[in-house]
């Protein structure tokens, strides 16, 4: 004989079964600093990418499932490049996306009997702070439109309390970082995060057509050294170097133009 489910039943159950799903993987974090929006996930793997372009000004974060955000990261982007095609480039936004991904994450949700057990973000750069555009979607196809900082994934309440603590407006790429870092370490005291253990990217304001670029584990380093070792002679040595010749950065950054997802 069934048993009989009342509907408030069922979508409480799927929702925690995803929500414990989500709180079993790795933290990400998204924030502004003053040249563009910083993504940081806590992601020792080379080649499973919790962070990637979607299109010239949008990037997208995930946590949970791999194949599942996997799915959701690949139909964004045929989105993103049908709507750039047929209308232009400009039509295609973070907004336009977060719809989408709303609307494909409710259906699941309410239809399926297993929900998605993941949890997105979709960011676009704008010409400045106050036009970037931050959108957290959850499993069931809420959307939050975010400003400033968001955590993902693991204890996401002791991540979220570091950056509220640790979040500065308008702060360096250096200082955004270790903010970052910091606030993904706050999960547990005795573990200190390394470059390696890192996957960083950027949308970065100030490039041009492709604004996404992802960081190497050497520039990594360079920040986390640059961010801890103060304003001082730090800034003043990159500033002379960056006269005299090409910087670490400048070679990183014609080495990832060419690179794709």
């Amino acid at each position: 004989m069934p048993f009989y489910v009342s509907p408030e039943q069922q979508m409480k159950d799927k929702a925690d079964y995803a929500r414990k799903g989500i709180a079993r993987g790795r933290s990400v974090v998204v924030l502004q600093y003053d040249d563009g929006i910083l993504f940081v996930a806590d992601n020792p793997s080379r080649a499973l990418h919790k962070i990637s372009e979607i299109y010239d000004r949008i990037a997208f974060a995930a946590v949970g499932k791999y194949n599942e955000f996997e799915n959701l990261r690949l139909g964004g982007v045929r989105y993103a490049d049908i709507n750039g095609y047929q209308y232009d480039r400009r039509d295609v936004t973070a907004r336009g996306l977060a719809n989408v991904y709303a609307q494909s994450l409710g259906t699941i949700f309410t239809e399926t009997n297993k929900p998605y057990e993941v949890e997105l973000v979709v960011a676009e750069v704008g010409e400045g702070a106050d036009t970037d555009q931050i959108y957290r979607l959850t499993f069931d196809g809420s959307v939050a439109d975010e400003h400033g900082y968001v955590a993902m994934g693991g204890q996401t309440e002791s991540v979220a309390q570091a950056l509220k603590d640790g979040y500065e407006e308008g702060a360096s790429l250096e200082a955004a970082l270790r903010t970052a870092v910091r606030a993904l370490e706050a999960q547990d005291s005795d573990r200190r995060l390394e470059a390696k253990s890192l996957e960083v990217a950027v949308l970065d304001r100030n490039r041009e057509h492709r604004l996404f670029r992802r960081l190497p584990a050497r520039r990594i380093e360079e920040l986390l050294a640059e961010g801890a070792g103060g304003s001082g002679s730090g800034s003043s040595e990159s500033g002379a170097s960056g006269s005299s010749g090409p910087s670490v950065a400048d070679v990183d950054d014609v080495l990832e133009d060419g690179e794709k997802d």
